[in-house]
């Protein structure tokens, strides 16, 4: 065989090559907990979206003549002590999930990625401080330190979500500044360095875009761990203030009455349990397709 053949025939053989967003779709699409997972948050956001037109009653109204009603055709998860009905109340208490949920995410990443990527790319003095300051809030446990923030600042909608973000920017600051460390060194950085590059021009356009796949898969776990940390709050009484409808604090009003009305606790407790499980899903989903020792495979 001629070495022209050879040739043919070798780049006949090579595998072809698989277009990014073909292998990202096959590699997301093909797990049926990440398919359970996306359904179940589409029907939380469907649900938060439309809790008013969804909710049979007003959540925040009782009637004490309907006190601890037990599951029927009126209330179809029964009513808590002061006669609201426990299905409008779970409705609503989605809204302030993925509120809850959402805000924090938005606000402790783009700081923790902001300080994290400046430590990391500047070093010396930059980089001390900012660590420094990030291992002294990791030397508390994430939920401890939001208890403490929020006790000091009260309950309330933002006052929680400032406890909550300010407990998690540590993660997202680590994270990233173990991300830079490692992509600056490779050499495409080091060239433009070399080539006079501005430093925010390739912190920006090089390094963060470099980074962003492993930051999107941690932001989409610490959404359901920041879910279930603001009904921690809300159940220690320190969360969501009444009237308003916290899946937390239905579980803690619930649990008095476990022998009785179970429904009042397991329904919240449930819910929480399968949104978790769901964003915990979709976050694997994310990470096995945007691993980089995928790519190129279909």
């Amino acid at each position: 065989m001629s070495d022209s053949e050879t040739t043919v025939l070798g780049v006949s053989e090579a595998p072809a090559q698989v277009s990014e967003w073909k292998r990202f779709r096959r590699v997301f699409f093909q797990r049926k907990l990440v398919l359970f997972g996306l359904a179940v948050l589409f029907v939380l956001v469907f649900t938060a979206i439309f809790a008013a037109p969804l909710a049979p009653h007003n959540p925040y109204r009782g009637n004490m003549a309907d006190s601890l009603f037990q599951p029927s055709k009126t209330y179809l998860l029964g009513t808590d002590i002061l006669g609201k009905d426990t299905l409008s109340r779970l409705i609503y208490g989605t809204r302030t999930a993925l509120m809850v949920g959402f805000i924090t995410v938005g606000i402790a990443s783009v700081i923790g990625v902001t300080l994290g990527l400046l430590a990391g790319f500047i070093g010396g003095i930059v980089n001390m401080i900012i660590m420094r300051c990030m291992d002294a809030l990791m030397g508390f446990p994430m939920l401890l330190l939001a208890l403490v923030i929020a006790a000091v600042l009260g309950g309330g909608l933002q006052n929680v979500i400032i406890a909550l973000a300010i407990a998690t920017v540590p993660g997202y600051a680590r994270v990233m500044h173990g991300l830079t460390l490692s992509v600056r060194e490779n050499d495409y950085i080091l060239a433009e360095m070399a080539m006079g590059a501005g430093k925010a021009r390739t912190m920006l356009r090089h390094i963060l875009p470099n980074a962003l796949p492993p930051m999107i898969v941690l932001i989409t776990l610490q959404l359901g761990n920041l879910i279930l940390a603001e009904a921690a709050l809300s159940f220690l009484g320190i969360g969501i203030e009444p009237p308003g409808a916290a899946w937390g604090s239905m579980v803690s009003d619930g649990y008095k009455y476990l022998s009785t009305n179970p429904v009042l606790s397991f329904a919240p407790g449930l819910t929480i349990m399968l949104v978790v499980f769901a964003f915990n899903m979709v976050g694997d989903g994310l990470r096995d397709a945007l691993d980089p020792r995928l790519r190129g495979l279909l």
